[in-house]
């Protein structure tokens, strides 16, 4: 849907962008703020533009700027899904488009799976979403797409994999990785995929980043030469840990294209309600994250010096200096998520998650409430003894998602919970 005012949208800033652009009240009867479109099926305006709209629909044909099209089936789009998707562009640095699914890892595998043709590889980056790794190692490899697996932070072999990947198609970044938060250099990773364009003549492997830890409030990859970005909209979008969604979002329209119509395909689309709530809440993904991001810098570094804890993963925490560099050229802020590795183990793991009473012992991340796990027997709990030993999963390792609490409430709920280990 059109903004209803877009001569000065290149002067503003995202958090008023959202609030002004991809919604016009005119088309909704003046509604001042995004209605409900339930319907399942809509009547077209002509023959003829039935014939186009699933022309459009199914990728036969490119739209025109500014072409009213008309709308055909819930499944492939609706009034809702457009709004969202216009409006999540404005939060996004560097996007021109979006597409809105009913969860990350169905817009993850959706891409997926129309970028990539058997015979074809994929780097990806471990340790990386538990779900993104399974789809890839046993799904996509019994469709023979080879997976190159590459640790989080080695950067030169990166470097390599991505010169050297017979028939390179993906290359796809989760950064900061989870838990263990290393960070990949998109900008190097991202140009070393361009070169291979330059130097062989072939089709330039598209590079997708899973943004979901730090965007789109603190890191950009869009602007640091990323084609796509990945969200778990369920998370920090959404940040009420009562709803699922995913979203994509690409700096070339043509990307988006292409990608549609396997949405279309496989139904994956978000559905008019979860769509109408996102779109309510993208004004303040900025405001709950800064705060949540000040918390979890206050209380990462305050426990630093705690001797129940053998070490607390932050940003601002890096000891490599690799890391801390990439840190500070690539983010605009830490973020709200810490890690924190007891010499105990399992043991003293378990017995600081029992004794929290503030913040909660629950999996997921991004919501106004804090939330701490076990990774181990939790999130990454399908890992072989090999595959925690590469991605830094350790026994004692226990993730923290920071919320929008009072941090000296949360600090003193973790400092309680520490003297009981």
């Amino acid at each position: 849907m059109a903004p209803s005012d877009p001569h000065d949208s290149q002067q503003l800033h995202p958090s008023t962008k959202v609030l002004t652009e991809g919604f016009d009240p005119r088309l909704s009867v003046g509604s001042a703020r995004p209605a409900v479109f339930r319907s399942s099926t809509y009547v077209f305006s002509s023959p003829e533009a039935a014939e186009r709209a699933f022309d459009l629909s199914a990728g036969r044909a490119r739209a025109e700027e500014g072409e009213a099209v008309d709308l055909i089936y819930s499944r492939f789009n609706h009034p809702n899904a457009e709004i969202l998707e216009d409006q999540v562009v404005a939060l996004e640095d560097g996007a021109t488009a979006a597409l809105a699914f009913n969860c990350g890892m169905a817009a993850i595998m959706t891409a997926l799976l129309t970028l990539l043709r058997p015979g074809q590889s994929i780097i990806y980056t471990v340790p990386i979403y538990g779900g993104t790794q399974h789809f890839i190692q046993d799904y996509l490899s019994a469709w023979g797409v080879v997976g190159v697996l590459v640790h989080s932070g080695q950067t030169e072999r990166l470097d390599h994999a991505i010169a050297t990947a017979e028939n390179l198609a993906v290359v796809l970044l989760e950064t900061p990785a989870n838990p263990t938060l290393m960070m990949t250099d998109i900008r190097r990773a991202s140009a070393t995929a361009a070169e291979r364009k330059t130097r062989d003549s072939e089709s330039r492997p598209v590079v997708i980043v899973d943004n979901t830890l730090l965007g789109p409030a603190f890191q950009h990859p869009l602007t640091l030469g990323a084609d796509l970005v990945a969200y778990s909209g369920t998370k920090y979008l959404s940040g009420f840990s009562d709803m699922l969604a995913g979203v994509l979002l690409a700096k070339d329209p043509e990307l988006i294209r292409r990608i549609r119509p396997t949405r279309g395909l496989f139904g994956t689309i978000l559905q008019p309600d979860e769509c109408w709530l996102l779109t309510g809440r993208l004004p303040t993904v900025r405001l709950r994250m800064s705060r949540a991001s000040k918390n979890a810098q206050r209380i990462a570094e305050a426990l630093a010096s705690n001797p129940k804890v053998k070490r607390v993963i932050y940003p601002t925490l890096f000891p490599d200096a690799d890391q801390r560099r990439i840190y500070e050229k690539q983010c605009d802020y830490p973020g709200a998520m810490f890690s924190l590795d007891f010499a105990g183990g399992k043991r003293a793991a378990f017995d600081f998650l029992r004794h929290l009473r503030v913040a909660r012992n629950a999996v997921s991340l991004g919501g106004v409430e804090t939330l701490a796990c076990h990774p181990k027997t939790t999130t990454h709990s399908g890992f072989a003894e090999e595959e925690f030993r590469q991605a830094g999963v350790t026994d004692g390792l226990v993730r923290v998602s920071v919320g929008i609490e009072d941090w000296r409430d949360l600090l003193a709920d973790f400092e309680q919970a520490l003297a009981a280990v």
